[in-house]
């Protein structure tokens, strides 16, 4: 019997699925290799990087801030209502029913002297127009200058005729009034010697208190009058020239504001 002859090729590819088989356990190690090392990674590597990605996608949308070129001014941040601090207000007094009451009084007298100069003004039109008497006015004072001619003699302090009509004319005004009033007389430098009137002092207080007798006589309340006298020594001229010495000759009514006769000071 003939014996079957082996073909080489035979042979050969019973042998080839080994290596396929040796390919196969190949990948499989390198596989769980592989595997086995990312499941050993270092924690702490794998969290500062999980965090970096977390803060690049969380991070606030940023504006782009476009490029200045040459010097600008410093920019300073818009400023919100609630982060303006006001600055403190101080607080006004507020006025009492007190103070109220007292500058309507105040402002109710300044208009009532007013009224009262301008009827002192009717009555001694001709005589201010001529320049005999005089009459100044304030918001405390009316000051009425009258020349020692029209009420007295040279020399004597005892009112003459003429006198009464004058006074009479001031009393009219005064009348019904609480305003208090000053007479004031004055006399030019010449020197009087007698026995009633030993000095220009006595002589024009003696005046003075003339006229606020004169007054009383016509209605007017005593106790809102003063009489003063000052000599000489309130000139408001020159005493060298007759003209100077006439106008220094004078008895001033001074008619306050307020009717405290002591508080009138001018």
């Amino acid at each position: 019997m003939r014996r079957r002859k082996i073909s080489p090729e035979s042979t050969h590819n019973k042998e080839r699925w080994l290596i396929s088989y040796a390919d196969f356990i190949t990948l499989l190690f390198a596989f769980f290799v592989v595997m086995y090392s990312v499941s050993s990674v270092n924690e702490g590597k794998y969290k500062v990087l999980s965090d970096t990605f977390t803060g690049v996608f969380n991070a606030p949308q940023r504006s782009v801030q476009p490029v200045v070129v040459g010097e600008q001014p410093p920019v300073v941040p818009e400023q919100r209502p609630q982060d303006v601090i006001p600055p403190p207000v101080a607080e006004v007094p507020q006025p009492t029913q007190s103070d109220i009451d007292a500058e309507a009084e105040s402002a109710a007298r300044t208009e009532a002297l007013q009224s009262m100069a301008n009827q002192l003004a009717l009555e001694f039109d001709q005589l201010i127009s001529q320049g005999v008497v005089s009459l100044e006015t304030s918001n405390q004072w009316i000051e009425l200058n009258l020349p020692n001619s029209m009420l007295f003699g040279s020399g004597d302090a005892e009112p003459h005729y003429d006198s009464f009509e004058v006074i009479e004319k001031i009393a009219g005004v005064l009348r019904g009034k609480d305003n208090a009033v000053k007479v004031e007389g004055f006399t030019d430098n010449q020197p009087i010697r007698t026995s009633r009137f030993p000095s220009n002092w006595e002589l024009s207080t003696a005046r003075a208190a003339a006229v606020a007798r004169m007054l009383t006589m016509e209605g007017v309340e005593p106790e809102r009058l003063a009489a003063v006298g000052y000599g000489q020594y309130q000139p408001v001229a020159r005493n060298d020239t007759e003209q100077g010495r006439r106008r220094n000759r004078r008895v001033v009514l001074l008619i306050s504001r307020d009717a405290s006769i002591r508080g009138a000071v001018r």
